[in-house]
């Protein structure tokens, strides 16, 4: 495959390389790869590598491109790739031992610099939850109480991620199209860090990981199909490959790097889908299908539940600048969550586990700054979040628009 046009192959595939070799000194950075199968071949056959010698490729390419080189690069390509290199080159700098701070990297890596969430809007949240669950008593028996009813029996699970994605996918369709002949399937695993995984494999394919370590629970199993599936990563993962990797000959688009600000945007549309793809009727839809699996879904309090799921989300982002700004010891972190989070004693290990991988700990922003910037670009507009799925744009496009 061939990259169609004038001036800016070079360059391209000086930036696969840089997120390839990335890939050789930690597989997990490159999420995605279905670009020229040459190249990786010729980066497994080199010699091994450093972070330094990566980071300098990094730097001179973003030197490159600021003296004007590949002017068949249109200006928002160049943006794109400028941001891109520079997360990247963060990420290299890091591994060689590099002393960033942690909201530096968030803001190098990923476009936007993270900030505390204040806890009275936690405690307003606590309130209203408060008011809507069933009972009496504290709200952390509560909410526990009614996570436990909503626990989705391992075995049911297969066919009930079946059911929902076949669901939105015919909506997805609907509403912004698919490629014919995308597919996704689903796995059930254990041992990692996250609740969900996309991991596309191109040709329109997607393997979406669930991991089964802590219970998978009704109130958002709708919310991780949407994420992982439709209309969020596998679609806008397919909807590239289709539209700017083979009609227009964007390369870069091959590629899908954890440590670059592709990811924020991607975090905060998956997280958008479901509220862009069935609106306020989101809830009623994912119980209909729920229940005909024998699961209990509870439309009224799941509601509530909700509105305190998303300020908890934002919750998650103050424990990875108390753990890397604040310095505070991680015990006290699990505390905090268990605390603000409302969530049992695992739940909250499990939340500053991830915010304790070298790998993912800046990655927290992507879902914490990512839902509310995407959020207020679309303004319930489906075609601007069909913009989201099919154009390379930056977060400070959406910032600026």
């Amino acid at each position: 495959m061939t990259a169609q046009v004038d001036g800016g192959e070079e360059l391209v595939e000086r930036y696969l390389l840089v997120g390839l070799r990335l890939g050789t000194l930690h597989a997990d950075l490159v999420d995605a790869y279905y670009g020229p199968a040459e190249l990786r071949r010729r980066v497994e056959d080199e010699p091994s590598t450093t972070p330094d010698a990566i980071g300098a490729d990094a730097r001179r390419l973003i030197a490159d491109l600021d003296a004007g080189g590949g002017r068949g690069l249109s200006d928002q390509r160049r943006r794109w790739l400028r941001a891109q290199l520079v997360g990247l080159e963060t990420v290299a700098a890091k591994m060689a031992g590099s002393d960033i701070g942690y909201a530096d990297e968030v803001e190098a890596c990923y476009g936007v610099r993270p900030q505390m969430v204040e806890l009275d809007v936690v405690e307003a949240a606590h309130r209203d939850v408060d008011a809507a669950l069933p009972g009496a008593g504290p709200i952390g028996e509560r909410l526990a109480e009614f996570r436990a009813a909503h626990t989705i029996p391992t075995e049911r699970l297969e066919g009930l991620l079946t059911d929902l994605a076949d669901e939105f996918r015919s909506r997805t369709r609907a509403m912004f199209g698919l490629p014919d002949g995308e597919r996704v399937r689903f796995e059930l695993v254990t041992d990692k860090p996250w609740s969900g995984f996309n991991h596309y494999e191109g040709d329109l394919s997607s393997r979406v990981a669930i991991n089964c370590d802590l219970p998978v629970l009704s109130t958002s199993i709708g919310h991780l199909v949407a994420h992982e599936a439709y209309p969020g990563h596998h679609t806008e993962h397919s909807l590239k490959e289709v539209g700017l990797v083979r009609s227009a000959g964007h390369l870069e688009e091959s590629i899908f790097m954890v440590g670059a600000p592709q990811c924020l945007l991607a975090e905060g549309l998956a997280d958008l889908g479901i509220e862009v793809l069935l609106g306020d009727d989101r809830i009623r839809v994912v119980g209909e299908i729920v229940r005909t699996h024998g699961v209990r879904h509870d439309d009224e309090s799941i509601a509530a539940v909700a509105r305190f799921g998303e300020v908890s989300s934002q919750v998650r982002g103050n424990l990875g600048l108390l753990l890397h700004e604040e310095h505070r010891p991680p015990e006290e972190v699990v505390d905090y969550a268990e605390r603000w989070l409302v969530v049992d004693r695992a739940r909250a290990e499990k939340a500053v586990q991830f915010q304790t991988d070298p790998t993912w700990r800046a990655y927290i922003s992507c879902y914490v700054e990512g839902l509310p910037l995407c959020r207020r670009f679309v303004d319930g507009d489906p075609t601007r979040f069909r913009r989201l799925l099919t154009e390379q744009l930056t977060p400070a496009d959406l910032q600026a628009a």
